[in-house]
């Protein structure tokens, strides 16, 4: 029981039986407003931060919250309280509702992060996302009333007059606000867990810094250089690693490293994070790329770098899975919610859909980017219908937050278009500094491949003349650009030695697949893939001839990337000799959208040049194809997510929620994950999770390897047929009659008939 009637809890903690420690409601609201105002005093917003903190729970202080606690934790059992239509646990509109009665318009940025501390970030009006918008708020005049009866510290209720905001115009209060909320859930998560979850505290706190990584980074390059031939590939290789290491002493702001494939991209845009980091003092790296199957890759080298150094790097992204129960409480684990960690590998997408999020896991990581060095590699893959939003994130990020962006890619001048399409600086005033001076010489240097063009693009092939083509060669890869054609195309190949690759097949299964590739690519033994354009960035496969359906010139030199590679190829009398790329145009055309109008883009260019096999080693028709390409998007915020967030701005009336809706790094009919028994562990988890689905969030992580996504009409005619079953509330997993091929994965149509399916 509390010591006194005027002691108010904010949490309860059961000790032991019939035992229980109480979390007192003014400690509690005094921690979060300083961690808080800590968090934010990066972007001179701390005295905002502490009021955030102060009163984000003012509502917990009304009698029947009290009852409610009491009563639910077991603190109390006398403490009745009626469930029935119980607006008890109401407690962040109270706040929200405060901090306007006391700031006026300039409370409303308080409202915001207060009403959402829980529930995430509300529209001000209500719009197309659920939820009660800020503009209601008024309505819980009467549960203020409440709370201000109870004795509330003057400390907590007057806090501080906040200094003004730095905002540059009213267009980015949308990031500050969002940032704001960022630090205020996060030190209410942190101060929570403290207390209700001693043992997880624990395990938190950044490990190791940038200085201590870039030490063992330039121990781990001198032994690889030491083992290395002198070739001229090498050379190459460490003339671009030496201008990332010249460059990163360079003052903080947007960067491109722009180096053909096989130029070591990789370890040398790390390079440049490091030894950024260090000469600027920043916190942290993030490696954002755009395919979970590079991640992986990415961060097993990465991994194997800093080996010495211990737990340093955290993967987030879906298909990353805990190694067992104990890794829920982890430090990886746990840095994943806020990436407090020295490096962070993840996807494109997980960092920009959290720049625009509204709700609090997503949010909770931002203030964490405050100074930091993020990569964006393979930057010619960004959606190009919502360009206008991630070039707004990369321009105030890097003039506002003290992050230093850092845009790879391997397609020649393809930055230059991205960040400056038409002469016009869309980056708005932000100037990026290419680090490679005239990288244009590398990629005549460093071609290995010649590509073969169709006589006449109007003449498809049909997949029976591919298949046959393929058959011609032992080994090969042919690149599709949907999963569908996948499918045909595998089809028509002996499955003796052929092996398929697309996304209807779980992470898991895929990441077999190629090691099995690899292995025999290794051993030199017969081997034709067909894959979608999963395997094209970055993903270490090397053939000697590359087949690649039509799509736009950046998927073509992309695949390319996959042929001749490394080692290089010889003719019969030892000379080198150059990898084959053969663009061939598919039965089928491709999807409407970026697809298509890639294609078209291609085709138009292409047309009158397919008697000259230096064609895509030029940049003057690269120049030409990401001008023809943007010009046929045209709308480059296709949702309209900035005006949900920018055009009543002036007057702190922004549709959070709305914009979080719409923006979607991947524009496509909504999908739903869909669990697979690719292996006897996928079995056993969902038999657990079949007989357990109230516990279980440790199931689902370990089964985040084993989803396949599929459209939501695909789903419900599987439903319907008995070929899915629902094995916890909204999470689905192939019933007995769904059928996961060993080869080409999840059959979303029922299998023909007399399909072979051998292992």
């Amino acid at each position: 029981m509390p010591q006194n009637s005027k002691s108010y809890l904010a949490h309860v903690r059961q000790v032991g039986q019939d035992k229980y420690e109480p979390h007192l409601l003014e400690n509690h609201l005094r921690k979060v407003a300083h961690k808080a105002g800590e968090f934010a005093a990066g972007f001179a917003a701390s005295d905002w931060g502490r009021l955030a903190g102060l009163w984000h729970d003012l509502g917990k202080y009304r009698p029947a919250f009290q009852k409610h606690i009491k009563s639910s934790s077991g603190y109390d059992p006398e403490a009745h309280i009626s469930s029935e239509n119980n607006p008890a646990t109401r407690h962040a509109s109270t706040g929200a509702v405060y901090a306007r009665k006391k700031l006026g318009p300039k409370g409303t940025i308080l409202a915001y992060l207060i009403a959402g501390h829980h529930a995430g970030l509300p529209d001000y009006y209500k719009d197309e996302a659920p939820g009660i918008p800020l503009s209601d708020i008024n309505k819980d005049n009467d549960l203020l009333d409440e709370a201000l009866q109870e004795t509330i510290p003057n400390d907590i209720l007057n806090g501080i007059d906040p200094s003004p905001l730095k905002v540059e115009r009213s267009q980015d209060l949308h990031f500050l606000i969002r940032m704001l909320f960022s630090c205020l859930v996060d030190a209410d998560f942190l101060d929570t867990e403290s207390f209700m979850s001693p043992e997880k505290a624990i395990h938190r706190g950044i490990r190791g810094t940038p200085d201590e990584l870039l030490r063992c980074f330039d121990q781990h390059m001198a032994e690889f250089e030491k083992g290395a031939k002198e070739t001229g590939l090498n050379a190459i290789r460490s003339e671009i690693l030496t201008a990332c290491r010249q460059a990163a002493k360079n003052e903080p702001g947007v960067y491109t490293l722009t180096v053909p494939t096989g130029a070591g991209k990789t370890l040398s845009s790390l390079t440049f994070a490091l030894e950024h980091a260090v000469a600027s003092n920043k916190n942290r790296i993030v490696y954002a790329i755009p395919y979970t199957s590079i991640i992986e890759q990415t961060a097993d080298i990465f991994r194997s770098i800093f080996e010495p150094l211990g737990e340093v790097l955290i993967e987030h992204h879906s298909n990353i899975e805990p190694k067992d129960e104990k890794h829920e409480q982890s430090w990886s684990r746990l840095a994943t919610e806020n990436w407090d960690a020295p490096l962070i590998v993840t996807t494109t997408v997980q960092l920009f859909e959290s720049l625009y999020a509204a709700k609090t896991s997503r949010c909770r990581k931002l203030h964490n980017l405050l100074n930091s060095v993020i990569v964006l590699d393979e930057t010619q893959l960004l959606p190009v219908e919502n360009l206008n939003p991630i070039r707004d994130a990369i321009r105030i990020l890097s003039t506002q937050y003290d992050v230093t962006f850092l845009l790879t890619t391997a397609t020649p001048t393809g930055l230059n278009r991205l960040c400056d399409p038409f002469g016009k600086k869309l980056l708005e005033g932000v100037k990026s500094n290419e680090i490679i001076e005239d990288p244009e010489r590398y990629y005549e240097s460093l071609r290995r491949v010649d590509y073969e063009f169709p006589d006449n693009f109007e003449s498809r092939r049909t997949w029976d003349e591919i298949g046959q083509a393929l058959r011609q060669h032992e080994t090969v890869l042919a690149v599709v650009n949907t999963r569908k054609d996948a499918k045909h195309l595998f089809e028509k190949l002996p499955k003796d030695n052929a092996f398929h690759l697309s996304a209807r097949m779980c992470a898991k299964h895929r990441s077999h697949v190629i090691e099995k590739i690899k292995q025999r690519l290794k051993e030199k033994e017969p081997v034709r893939v067909v894959s979608t354009q999963l395997v094209e960035a970055g993903v270490d496969l090397d053939f000697p001839v590359v087949y690649r359906a039509l799509s736009g010139l950046d998927s073509i030199v992309q695949a390319a990337g996959r042929c001749n590679r490394e080692d290089g190829l010889t003719d019969e009398n030892g000379k080198s000799a150059m990898g084959r790329v053969i663009v061939f145009v598919p039965p089928d055309t491709p999807p409407k959208g970026a697809l298509s109008n890639a294609a078209y883009s291609s085709v138009s260019l292409l047309s009158g040049e397919t008697s000259n096999p230096q064609t895509l080693h030029s940049p003057d028709i690269f120049n030409r194809y990401f001008e023809l390409f943007f010009q046929s998007i045209g709308n480059h915020d296709i949702n309209k997510v900035l005006d949900k967030l920018n055009t009543n701005a002036a007057y702190c009336q922004i549709q959070f929620r709305t914009a979080a809706a719409r923006f979607k790094m991947i524009e496509d009919e909504a999908m739903v994950s869909v669990f697979v028994d690719y292996d006897e562990h996928a079995k056993q988890w969902l038999g657990m999770l079949r007989t357990a689905p109230e516990k279980n969030g440790w199931l689902l992580r370990r089964l985040q390897r084993y989803t396949v996504n599929i459209y939501q009409h695909e789903m419900k005619k599987m439903l319907s047929e008995g070929r899915l079953e629902e094995v916890a509330r909204g999470f689905f997993a192939i019933a007995g009659g769904g059928i996961y091929d060993p080869q080409l994965g999840l059959l979303v149509e029922e299998p023909e008939t007399g399909l072979a399916v051998q292992c």
